[in-house]
């Protein structure tokens, strides 16, 4: 019983909402009457969420085999900035990292975890289930750069153009140079989060092609922030060992605080040979980038303006590839190949990214 309620409570709430829509009073009258919501509002409800169930068990036949009219399974999906989740009457979205906006021209968008109706252009809130409300039509848009969505029914994608840093985290991925972390969605990518400075260490140390040498390390971590016998401080006292790291002092390395985009970029150029651990001054690291052909001028802008997170940790990663390492007549994915870090076949096969430099 408990299980057929749970059920049916999209089904009243979006139907209740259709209702509640067309029963609001205007401005001198705002509010329904008590007899109104006693009598007919109930018997509209009643009738809508009848006519919902109905339609839940009845099959439609698709043009390339049968579709259910109920609304399909939770589903989850990697979304980038403007793409658009188009959805009807039944369907429902929840917002699980990114931001994002709905706009509808007429009738109702629920938000079900607050039991209110959200505004069209209103902003979605973080782990809020919304549902489309009968005879509407809304528009789900992703407002950041990435984000991940759980989506329900009968919704369609348009996907924008802009740059698609989810392919780009994949595309890494598969070459074994990006694992994510351990959240339960998004391919645990945590593109939307800053990278932790032990974060971008990891990342600089596999563009090295050096991590099975580092995650091999025994010796001592000089730092008392990092907790011995870790992975962690496998990686930061290796680092420290071979001259690619300082640290924030002698004694701490601050694991979890945040890396800035020149810190990184720093990272990649040391990796690429165009620097080295001896150089503090990193004010200039965005225009040696340019120099050295890592970064194009709209990059260095954006990295500048915008707050620097994994998706654009990832982003200059993934074009780091194409660079020439310093000294050798290889680009950097040319090493890695030498280095055993992935094969040709697995770069031609990952995934493919339209190339959208700024």
């Amino acid at each position: 019983m408990r299980k057929k309620i749970l059920i049916l409570l999209p089904l009243c709430l979006l139907a209740a909402a259709a209702v509640w829509a067309s029963a609001a009073g205007d401005a001198g009258d705002p509010l329904a009457s008590l007899s109104y919501l006693n009598g007919a509002f109930t018997s509209k409800v009643d009738a809508a969420v009848e006519s919902r169930l109905s339609a839940a068990g009845t099959p439609v036949q698709g043009g390339g085999g049968t579709v259910s009219a109920a609304p399909a399974a939770w589903t989850e999906a990697r979304l980038k900035r403007d793409d658009l989740l188009q959805a009807v009457t039944g369907d429902g979205m929840l917002l699980l990292a990114g931001s994002g906006q709905v706009v509808y021209s007429s009738g109702a968008v629920v938000d079900v975890t607050d039991g209110t109706v959200i505004p069209s252009g209103g902003s979605l809130a973080l782990r809020h289930r919304y549902l489309v409300a009968e005879d509407t039509a809304a528009s789900f848009v992703i407002t950041s750069k990435t984000a991940v969505v759980d989506w329900q029914g009968a919704s369609t994608f348009h996907l924008s153009t802009a740059t698609d840093y989810n392919a780009m985290a994949s595309a890494l991925k598969a070459m074994h140079l990006f694992q994510g972390s351990y959240t339960g969605y998004g391919q645990g990518f945590d593109l939307e989060m800053a990278p932790t400075r032990l974060q971008a260490l990891i990342m600089f140390i596999r563009v090295l092609g050096e991590e099975s040498e580092a995650l091999a390390w025994n010796g001592f971590c000089p730092f008392n922030d990092v907790q011995a016998g870790t992975n962690g401080a496998r990686y930061v006292g290796y680092a420290y060992e071979k001259g690619y790291t300082n640290g924030y002092s002698a004694t701490e390395f601050r694991p979890s605080s945040p890396v800035n985009a020149r810190q990184y970029t720093e990272f990649v150029l040391r990796a690429l040979g165009y620097s080295s651990a001896a150089n503090t001054d990193l004010s200039d690291a965005l225009f040696r980038a340019r120099s050295a052909g890592l970064l194009t001028e709209g990059e260095a802008a954006m990295l500048q303006r915008d707050p620097f997170l994994r998706a654009e940790l990832v982003y200059i990663s993934y074009y780091a590839l194409d660079v020439p390492v310093s000294g050798t007549g290889l680009t950097l994915a040319q090493r890695l190949m030498d280095r055993g870090v992935f094969t040709q076949f697995e770069r031609d096969a990952a995934p493919s990214v339209l190339n959208w430099r700024l």
